[in-house]
């Protein structure tokens, strides 16, 4: 068979190999590895990693979540009709990750939101045995951050390196609970920097590695030679359910970045600069008489908006956020994302041939609610809001969008839905939530309402 003369050696070819392997170790043969060659002794991490292992946990938590059913089965007249019960089923949930000690004075272990989410039983193991419960500190979902706390006596803590001086053939060992087999170290190098666009998480700015990550290791830990945290472990692509050699950690400035910020008020107040970008591509750098496609185009503002105030306008280039490159769209919304509120951001544009650069100052989203009971008897048990930010129309449609509506509301005889947009009050378009709870308060009866979902439109007339 092919297979089989393909590995066939022959004999002579073994003798000679193993003749090369006694003069490579000056002739000494052992069916282990010598403990030096040439008075050297042989490289190991196993100093190293007898200093941090005790820094990495395993974490294990206890919840419940909603059982999904059948989409009628939540209608609220089907389940009137059928005098069926309103609670909801929910099962017990499981799962095991790792975590990593950053703190050991204040009990402080990072680790990943998934790993976390809908917990309400945490329990860190350490690496001496002990069992900790540990309470929640603080989650951040679009980053996939999440930071708890443990009783500190006689905890280690790792290091953390700058990882902005991460180089790609950098050596990095990752450390985890896969499978939950226990602690478990894999090496490799670091293959890459700035991964994005994968979908994983809503801000993306990975390093990606091939050390062996398995299911298990979120939360663990990625580290340098010298024993410090470069990243923390979070997703593989894994086709066939296992790791293949890509697997992707969030870098430890974002992570420290982002606890701060959770540690401080349990959670993160994003901040927005309201502008919307599309990708720079190479037909559009070609209509612009650009060397490359690296950059994003403003294609929109919010009025009255930081970005619009600061003088910004619309087929801006931006090339740089605080000196740094901009490759597309989506590394403007992630290093913004990432601004802290009333930080100020260096935006450098290109505009009608000529380098400016303008500072803005990141400022919080209108988080303000408008109850539709105000406006309308019909509206009551409906909440407006301004338009997320991930509504897939956001930037291309203006209003108030529907963030939250009680079931058995009004509203759904009506046909609303969370999400839908008001973009007109009595044919009067609208650019602002603001704008149109005066527009609906102002406006004789009856009201009518222009919606928008994704790409169909509909008129309501409340009267």
């Amino acid at each position: 068979m092919k297979h089989c003369i393909e590995t066939f050696i022959e004999p002579r070819g073994v003798i000679a190999t193993v003749l090369a392997l006694m003069l490579l170790l000056g002739g000494a043969v052992s069916a282990a590895l010598p403990a030096s060659v040439e008075g050297g002794r042989l490289p190991s991490l196993a100093p190293m990693l007898e200093r941090v292992t005790p820094a990495v946990v395993n974490i294990a938590t206890r919840g419940s979540e909603i059982v999904r059913e059948n989409p009628l089965m939540s209608d609220p007249f089907f389940r009137r009709f059928f005098k069926l019960p309103n609670r909801q089923r929910r099962r017990a949930t499981e799962s095991l990750g790792s975590g990593v000690i950053v703190d050991a004075d204040r009990g402080y272990v990072m680790t990943n939101h998934h790993v976390i989410d809908k917990a309400s039983e945490i329990t860190v193991t350490l690496r001496d045995g002990r069992s900790l419960k540990a309470e929640l500190v603080g989650t951040d979902p679009d980053t996939d951050v999440a930071v708890i706390q443990v009783p500190a006596a006689g905890l280690t803590a790792l290091t953390m390196a700058d990882s902005e001086r991460l180089r790609v053939g950098d050596f990095v060992v990752a450390i985890g609970n896969p499978f939950g087999l226990g602690q478990t170290v894999t090496s490799g190098i670091v293959s890459a920097l700035g991964r994005s666009g994968l979908g994983i998480e809503g801000y993306e700015d990975f390093i990606q590695t091939d050390a062996s990550i398995n299911v298990g290791n979120s939360g663990g830990a990625l580290v340098n030679l010298r024993g410090e945290l470069v990243g923390i472990n979070t997703a593989i692509l894994a086709p066939g359910g296992g790791s293949v050699g890509v697997g992707f950690a969030i870098p430890a400035n974002m992570a420290a970045d982002i606890m701060t910020q959770l540690v401080s008020h349990g959670r993160v107040r994003r901040g927005l600069l309201g502008l919307v970008a599309q990708d720079l591509t190479p037909a559009l750098a070609e209509a612009f008489g650009l060397p490359t496609g690296n950059g994003a185009i403003v294609v929109h503002l919010i009025p009255e908006s930081a970005a619009a105030r600061a003088g910004l306008k619309e087929g801006d280039i931006l090339q740089y956020v605080d000196g740094k490159p901009i490759r597309n769209a989506r590394d403007v919304r992630t290093k913004v994302g990432l601004s802290r509120v009333g930080a100020l951001v260096r935006l450098t544009v290109l505009r009608d041939g000529r380098k400016r650069v303008f500072e803005v100052r990141v400022e919080a989203p209108d988080t303000s609610i408008v109850e539709g009971g105000t406006l309308h008897r019909r509206l009551n048990g409906v909440q407006f809001g301004s338009i997320d930010p991930k509504h897939p129309l956001f930037g291309r449609a203006e209003g108030a969008m529907i963030v939250e509506m009680q079931a058995n509301s009004n509203a759904v005889e009506l046909g609303l839905r969370p999400g839908d947009i008001v973009v007109a009050v009595n044919g009067k378009r609208l650019a602002t939530l603001k704008q149109f709870a005066r527009a609906s308060s102002a406006a004789k009866r009856p009201l009518i309402l222009d919606i928008r979902r994704r790409n169909l439109s509909r008129r309501l007339v409340l009267r």
